[in-house]
């Protein structure tokens, strides 16, 4: 029988170091924000991006500038809603929907620039209060139409790095909703459009403490239906942690 060559490690890692320079060459990694080559998200635009204040935030929703007095989760915006209170344990937010954080989202989702998940991940990880960390991270997965266009599931991507950056457990618990694109619709069309749109994989178990994770929340549509099927279900603690927040208006 004749025996293989096994190919020596310098020999594989010389490749790949000359597959990553054509790659770099061809198509030169630039920055998400500015478009400057060198990072997926360099030092100056990470330096200035616009956080949420948690000291100036809402205590339930997460909602920036709602401490004294929240404009998202009071009584008549939730009747307004057809909700009788916030459907969340929790809500925290890391950026202001701005162009940077936005753009952020956009080349990540739509341009397919994976690498963003990372950087995303250990920016949502400094906002993960401490009393979360026993929770179990899941997603809102993309629709099949998503899915399809983009070739990957952003969400599930997300999670999964984010879990590992926090050291969390991650699970998917959702099946991929049929609802049209978020951002197609107005305030009142996204809560038509997520209601009861959301249902659990079958045979799945629920954890006792769950933290769905989402890029950007708006209404807070999307997170409220993933957290009534979630509580429909089981008497477990559900909190919200997303990317960016756009400020109601």
């Amino acid at each position: 029988m004749e025996e293989k060559t096994a190919i020596p490690h310098a020999f594989i890692r010389a490749a790949r170091f000359a597959t990553e320079v054509v790659s770099e060459t061809l198509w030169p990694t630039r920055c998400a924000v500015c478009d400057a080559p060198g990072e997926v998200l360099c030092g100056s635009c990470r330096a200035h991006l616009r956080f949420v204040d948690v000291n100036d935030a809402c205590p339930r929703c997460g909602a920036p500038y709602g401490r004294l007095a929240c404009t998202e989760c009071n009584s008549a915006m939730m009747e307004s809603a057809g909700l009788g209170r916030l459907p969340l344990d929790g809500m925290a937010h890391v950026l202001l929907a701005d162009d940077a954080a936005m753009r952020i989202v956009r080349v990540y989702k739509d341009a397919g620039e994976r690498r963003l998940a990372l950087e995303m991940a250990r920016l949502l990880a400094r906002y993960l209060p401490p009393e979360w960390e026993g929770g179990t991270l899941t997603f809102i997965p993309a629709t099949e139409d998503a899915f399809r266009r983009r070739g990957f599931d952003h969400g599930e991507l997300l999670a999964r790095q984010t879990a590992r950056v926090c050291g969390l457990e991650s699970a998917a618990l959702f099946a991929r909703p049929g609802s049209a694109d978020q951002r197609t619709f107005d305030r009142h069309g996204r809560l038509r459009n997520m209601g009861g749109r959301f249902q659990l994989l079958p045979g799945v178990s629920l954890p006792s403490e769950v933290i769905i994770l989402d890029d950007v929340c708006t209404t807070g549509a999307t997170l409220f239906a993933a957290a009534a099927c979630l509580k429909e279900a089981s008497s477990v603690t559900v909190r919200g942690l997303t990317f960016a927040k756009v400020l109601a208006s």
